[in-house]
């Protein structure tokens, strides 16, 4: 007799997100039924086989030829195991363009049926969020996909090719789409700063006891004062006496600034807590996809992906709530809003903290100290955007000297408003003016303070203003403006100089031959009109194949004129002669870096060879001649040997102490918390 083994069948749901740690969080919160598990981010990308090496079939409709990322293979077959057992699959990567790719790769690649599958959002990691999201699927969108996918063919096709045609032109590492367009900012801002003529001016202050004024106008004209000859006549016409003959006072309003996007916050980040763009979108990733208080982990902050200001009502209510018990009626405001801007998706709510009742206070217990400032930053910039204006009172007194009139200003906060929670990143300092300036009608003085100023050149692009111009103008999208800035560091082509960006001359080489062919891709105009496309693509109002045509038919014939016709930078010229056949040695550039070489390559194979700057550790113990200095392999793994090698041999992986063992008079090194001989054979060893 056969026994039958029981089985309990479970309908077992499987959801796929792109974070490890997302995965745990949501798997809690969906609970039996549902196992999550993760794909890493992307799966698949173009191969760089094909035409020009782009995997991109030109002439078969941009056919795009997709492969599995390396060291992605193992874990799509795990993937796909997980996807044949499961009864129905969910979706759930992040909430954009590039999510909605995501999981139409997954699908793809994981060979998942329409009938098997549903596409889910959550805009923040929280119990209730992704549990209504579960109640509300739909499928993938695929006008969001080919949106996605426009984008990356034509910064593939753009990016190989312009970096193939540098290679081989100027000798710079790359160019792209957007990245060459943000680097021709800095290299168009570098030269307005060397044209740049200051001009002189000067500035006049009347000084009294209690306070100064400053002359601004004559006979009711503005002043523009150019020279210390000008000063010096209305210094000869003015008396001791001045008279007070208008004194103005106005309430103004201040308010609030709305809550954070993806490219402001980047902004605020660099210059109130001096961040870089990139470690602020690495820990508020972090922040978004959950930290662990305790019982529970959570979500702290909404999707950080994102350019809209818009809060939810749930939000609103819960945080005009939390206002009123806190601080009282009067501090209750409105909702914010900012002026329309065309380049905005409106597709995700603005940056926010997902619980009003999470304060920076109560959750400072499990975050690191980045990790507070910045959740406390976003905490504090979106509810305060749901607060009344301050209001300040602002006075005016202005004083007459012979018909030059000068003018003291004064500000005093009578109602801090948003500022009661916003002053620590917000200036608001009160300048009082003397009571007397408002009862005495006249006042003498002789003091007068006279100073020459020049005209500052325009200010090169911090981190922070470079985002707010690609913005502004509408280049690349603000979840690409970390990358874009890496990208133009790391190929060399700026240099930071006190915390703002200069232009290296390969970077000014490289702008100015892409200018030289291809001002017309390269420039605002033409990069904000494509993203303009790609907006359009997203909507389902324009085909990405009609997009791609386009380009392509005006792009490649330039590249094919320009690798026949761009002359090629000549090598930079060291000021020395070859000492093989006498020819200029020249600065070249090889798969290692630089190195000094012959001009009159091939023909002379000359390479002069640079000595080593090496790390000093020591004085060598043992042959008492040479150093101990830091070496590394062929494969770059670090050792530590004798300078006088090879007549004293002495290499150990460790750092030596500069002892040597009393047992076998090997180097004594520093393992961990031990001290220990560098000879394996040998025990010695001090603790």
């Amino acid at each position: 007799m056969k026994r039958t083994k029981e089985v309990l069948t479970v309908a077992e749901n499987l959801v796929i997100v792109e974070s490890p740690s997302k995965s745990k969080t949501i798997e809690k919160y969906l609970g039996k039924g549902y196992k999550v598990v993760s794909s890493k981010g992307h799966i698949r990308d173009l191969a760089t086989t094909g035409k020009y090496g782009l995997g991109v079939d030109i002439e078969n409709h941009f056919e795009p030829n997709y492969i599995l990322i390396s060291g992605k293979k193992k874990l799509v077959q795990e993937l796909k195991k997980e996807v044949k057992d499961a009864d129905k699959v969910y979706l759930a990567t992040d909430p954009d363009r590039e999510g909605e790719a995501i999981s139409w790769h997954l699908k793809e690649a994981l060979g998942i049926k329409d009938k098997n599958y549903e596409r889910v959002l959550f805009h923040e990691i929280t119990k209730d969020k992704v549990l209504e999201a579960f109640t509300s699927p739909r499928k993938i969108d695929i006008d969001l996909v080919h949106s996605q996918e426009t984008r990356r063919i034509l910064d593939r096709i753009i990016g190989f090719r312009l970096s193939k045609l540098m290679q081989s032109k100027t000798g710079g590492k790359s160019a792209g789409r957007v990245q060459s367009v943000a680097l021709k900012l800095i290299v168009d801002r570098e030269r307005e700063i060397e044209v740049f003529i200051p001009e002189e001016y000067w500035t006049v202050h009347a000084v009294f006891d209690q306070f100064q004024a400053e002359l601004f106008e004559y006979q009711k004209e503005k002043l523009e004062l150019k020279s210390k000859e000008e000063v010096d006549q209305i210094l000869e016409k003015l008396q001791k006496k001045y008279t007070v003959i208008d004194i103005e006072e106005k309430e103004k309003k201040k308010r609030a600034k709305t809550p954070f996007i993806t490219s402001t916050l980047q902004q605020e980040a660099s210059t109130k807590l001096g961040f870089t763009a990139k470690k602020t979108m690495s820990i508020a990733q972090k922040l978004y996809e959950g930290i662990d208080i305790g019982k529970e982990t959570v979500g702290l902050i909404s999707y950080m992906r994102t350019d809209s200001v818009r809060l939810s009502d749930e939000f609103v209510k819960s945080a005009q709530a939390y206002l009123f018990k806190e601080y009282g009626k009067e501090y209750v405001g409105y909702v914010k809003t900012s002026k329309n801007n065309e380049n905005v998706q409106d597709a995700h709510e603005a940056i926010r903290p997902t619980s009003i009742n999470r304060t920076p206070k109560d959750m400072k217990p499990y975050l690191n100290p980045d990790e507070y400032k910045l959740y406390r930053f976003i905490y504090t910039r979106a509810v305060a955007s749901l607060m009344s204006d301050a209001k300040v009172k602002a006075t005016s007194v202005i004083l007459n000297n012979c018909d030059y009139h000068f003018k003291a200003n004064g500000q005093i906060l009578i109602f801090d408003g948003y500022l009661k929670l916003y002053r620590d990143y917000e200036d608001s300092e009160d300048k009082v003016l003397p009571e007397i300036l408002m009862t005495q009608k006249e006042f003498e003085t002789e003091e007068l303070d006279t100073k020459q100023h020049f005209t500052s050149p325009p200010a090169r692009y911090s981190e922070a203003k470079l985002i707010d111009a690609l913005e502004k103008l509408g280049i690349g999208r603000p979840s690409t403006y970390a990358t874009i800035i890496d990208t133009i560091k790391a190929r060399g082509y700026v240099e930071t100089i006190e915390k703002k960006f200069k232009p290296t001359e390969i970077g000014i080489v490289t702008t100015d031959k892409l200018q030289e062919c291809f001002s017309e891709f390269i420039n605002v105009k033409y990069t904000a009109a494509m993203e303009h496309d790609l907006d359009e693509i997203a909507l389902g109002k324009e085909q990405f194949l009609t997009v791609l045509e386009n380009f392509y038919e005006k792009f490649e014939p330039t590249v094919q004129k320009a690798f026949g016709e761009m002359e090629k930078v000549p090598p930079k010229e060291t000021g020395e002669n070859c000492p093989e056949c006498g020819s200029p040695l020249v600065i070249r550039k090889g798969r290692y870096g630089e190195f000094t070489a012959c001009s009159n390559y091939p023909e002379c194979k000359y390479i002069k060879k640079e000595p080593k700057e090496l790390k000093i550790i020591m004085d060598c113990p043992i042959c008492k001649e040479g150093q101990i200095v830091e070496r590394k392999t062929k494969r770059g793994k670090i050792f530590y040997g004798c300078s006088n090698y090879p007549k004293c041999k002495v290499a150990t992986w460790e750092i030596p102490t500069g002892d040597i063992c009393p047992k076998c008079h090997s180097l004594l090194v520093q393992k961990k918390d031990q001290i220990q001989c560098s000879n394996s054979d040998c025990n010695g060893e001090e603790k």
